[in-house]
């Protein structure tokens, strides 16, 4: 499926130059000319990514992604900006940016970059589980967006769980996911189980003789 952009930019050739480019790159693209109208698109669609410049009518872009974050929006975004100054790349960032490029654009660059913030942020690659999330990519379990170091085969085996939620998980399929063609161990899977306990106490159901399921509806 394609990725949508909203472009941000008050200069209405320059948006149709990179809207016409992003366009032939596989995205599509819905352009602003200005703050308001940007809020309007932003509630009615959802985005992938934010491109915003910063030098604006009515509001800055700095303000209007500040406006979009106070209201629950999560989308990622870019500041393209002619703006060269330490302050404004330190207010972009703290207002949520998650990157920050200065014109004029190498097209090239812009294309990686975008890429990059997508797929950090994609939720192809996050599963969410009430305050906790997987992040498939980095294989961490997180919990408000930290880190619980629980190991790499513990995180192996509740990803396994939550794929398979409501549905009974073997031993067989636990053994082959965490060791492959290892030794299985049982003694280290009721280890780990007791690990995955401490977090979804109410979730984890063992199936005497066969595996575990996981609930999700009791996260």
């Amino acid at each position: 499926m394609p990725q949508r952009i909203l472009l941000l930019e008050d200069d209405r050739l320059y948006s149709e130059t990179l809207k016409d480019f992003l366009e032939d790159e596989g995205f599509i693209v819905d352009v602003a000319l200005d703050p308001y109208s940007a809020y309007d698109l932003a509630y009615e669609k959802d985005y992938n990514l934010y491109l915003f410049d910063i030098n604006l009518p009515f509001e800055n872009g700095i303000e209007a992604l500040k406006s979009l974050k106070e209201s629950g929006d999560k989308t990622p975004t870019i500041f393209i900006t002619s703006r060269d100054d330490k302050e404004s790349l330190i207010d972009g960032f703290k207002a949520g940016a998650d990157d920050y490029i200065k014109k004029p654009v190498d097209l090239d660059e812009l294309i990686v970059r975008i890429n990059a913030v997508i797929k950090r942020n994609s939720t192809d690659n996050k599963i969410s589980l009430g305050e906790y999330s997987l992040d498939l990519e980095a294989k961490e379990i997180l919990h408000n967006d930290k880190s619980l170091k629980l190991g790499y085969r513990v995180f192996l085996l509740l990803e396994l769980l939550v794929k398979n939620s409501d549905k009974a998980v073997s031993y067989e399929d636990i053994y082959e996911t965490l060791w492959g063609k290892e030794e299985p161990n049982l003694a280290t899977i009721r280890v780990y189980m007791v690990k995955l306990k401490k977090i979804f106490p109410n979730a984890i159901e063992a199936v005497r003789g066969y595996g575990y399921i996981f609930h999700k509806d009791r996260v």
